[in-house]
C-alpha cells in the first residue's frame, strides 16, 4: 500500500483532507503531521484578537476532519526531511516513510537580522505562539499593569494586527494603560498598496494614538526594549514580530530545490522541480514561473488542484496545470468592525466592507466545521 504523508495543516491541506473525506483515494495509507490540532484561519485572526470571534469560530479542528477522511493524525512537528530516502523525522522522535509527500506548513516571520528576536520577541507565526503571548498580555492588563507593545512590521499583517490589538486593549482597560508602537523600515506603512489605503490606515493609527515609526529598521530586541539601526530605542514589554516570511532551515538542508529565500520550488503542478514525489502549497511553496505574494488567498485556491494532482500522481496519471490569478482581493480590517478593500488598484472602505469580509470568512470556515459523513 502506498504511503501519502501530509506535512502541516495549512489552508491548502484542509481542502485536500475535506476532499479525501468526500472522494477517498483507494489503496493509499494517509498520515497528517501537524504541531497543533486546531489550525487557524488567517483571515479571521485579527477579528479574534479584536474580540469579534471565539476561538472555535476561527480555528479548524483537524482531528475529526482527518478521522472522516481515514487519515492518521500525528501531533508533531517535522524536524528533518530526506527526500532521496523518502522519510521525515519528527519532533516526537518518529521517522515516517512516504511514497508521496505534500508540504503545507506555512511560514514564519524572518528574524535572522534581529538579534534576540527568539529570546525576547513573539513571532506572529506560529499562531499558537502569538495567542499564548496575547493571553498573557490581556491577563497583565486585567491585573492593572501598564503595558508597552511594539509591532515590528508595517505590511498589511502588522498594520491590521496593531489596529486589532489596540481596539481590544481599549475595550478592556482605561485609556493610557497600554501604549502601542508600530515600526517599519520602509518609507511608509503598507508599501505596495494603493495610496488611499495607506491614507486610511495612517488616519486610523493616528486617531488611536498608535506611535508609527517609519524608516525604523529593528536590529535587536532586549528585555523590555526594541533597538533600531539609527541608535534609537523604545520601551517594549512585548515585541510582536510581523516581518516578511521565511522558511525553516531544514527545508533547504534537505536537498529539495528551493528559491533564493529557501521556499520549496514547485512547477505549475505544485510539484517539486527536483523531486517528483514531493508537492508543496501555501506559503512554503514558491511557484517558479508564477511568483506571488505570501497570502492565504493563494493557498486556498491551491487546495483543489493539490488534491487532484496528488491523486493523479499516485495513480500514474498526467497532472493538471495551475496558474494563480494575477490580482487578489485584499480585505484589511481596522479592528472596530470596519474594513478596507482593494482590488486591482481600486480601494473602498466602510462598515459594510467588514460585514462582507465577515460573510466570506464565515462561509469559508463552515466548509470545514461541518465534518463530511
Amino acid at each position: 500500500m502506498k504511503q501519502l504523508l501530509l506535512l502541516g495543516g495549512g489552508h491548502s491541506h484542509v481542502e485536500v483532507i475535506r476532499r479525501l473525506a468526500l472522494e477517498p483515494v483507494r489503496g493509499v495509507s494517509l498520515t497528517l503531521v501537524s504541531p497543533d490540532r486546531h489550525t487557524p484561519y488567517s483571515g479571521m485572526l485579527p477579528g479574534f484578537i479584536a474580540g469579534h470571534y471565539r476561538f472555535d469560530e476561527c480555528h479548524i479542528d483537524l482531528e475529526p476532519l482527518c478521522a472522516a477522511a481515514g487519515i492518521v493524525f500525528r501531533r508533531a512537528m517535522a524536524r528533518a526531511l530526506d527526500p532521496d530516502a523518502g522519510s521525515v523525522s519528527c519532533s516526537d522522535g518518529s521517522r515516517l516513510d512516504y511514497d508521496m509527500l505534500s508540504v503545507d506548513i506555512g511560514s514564519t516571520p524572518d528574524v535572522r537580522a534581529i538579534a534576540g528576536a527568539l529570546e525576547h520577541g513573539v513571532r506572529v507565526k506560529p499562531v499558537s505562539e502569538l495567542l499564548g503571548a496575547w493571553n498573557g498580555i490581556q491577563a497583565a492588563l486585567r491585573a492593572g499593569h501598564r503595558l508597552s507593545l511594539a509591532i515590528i512590521g508595517g505590511g498589511a499583517g502588522g498594520v491590521e494586527l496593531a489596529a486589532a490589538m489596540h481596539y481590544r486593549l481599549q475595550q478592556e482597560a482605561s485609556s493610557g494603560m497600554a501604549s502601542l508602537a508600530l515600526l517599519t523600515d520602509a518609507e511608509s506603512i503598507l508599501p505596495g498598496h494603493p495610496a488611499r489605503v495607506r491614507r486610511v490606515f495612517e488616519r486610523v493609527l493616528r486617531e488611536r494614538g498608535i506611535d508609527v515609526r517609519r524608516r525604523a529598521k529593528v536590529t535587536s530586541i532586549s528585555q523590555g526594549r526594541v533597538h533600531c539601526a539609527d541608535g534609537s530605542a523604545l520601551p517594549a514589554g512585548h515585541a510582536i514580530i510581523v516581518t516578511g516570511a521565511s522558511a525553516p532551515g531544514w527545508i533547504e538542508a534537505s536537498g529539495l530545490a528551493t528559491d533564493a529565500r529557501g521556499f520549496i520550488a514547485v512547477d505549475d503542478h505544485l510539484q517539486s522541480v527536483s523531486h517528483r514525489n514531493v508537492f508543496a502549497a501555501g506559503d512554503i511553496a514558491s511557484m517558479i514561473d508564477h511568483p506571488r505574494p505570501k497570502a492565504g488567498v493563494y493557498a486556498v485556491r491551491q487546495g483543489p488542484i493539490l488534491y487532484e494532482n496528488l491523486g493523479r500522481a499516485l495513480g500514474g496519471q498526467p497532472l493538471r496545470r495551475y496558474v494563480p490569478q494575477k490580482n487578489a482581493l485584499a480585505l484589511i480590517s481596522t479592528g472596530n468592525q470596519h474594513a478596507v478593500a482593494t482590488w486591482n488598484g481600486i480601494a473602498f472602505e466602510g462598515d459594510w466592507v467588514w460585514r462582507w469580509k465577515d460573510r466570506i470568512d464565515r462561509r469559508f470556515m463552515a466548509t470545514y466545521q461541518r465534518v463530511p459523513a
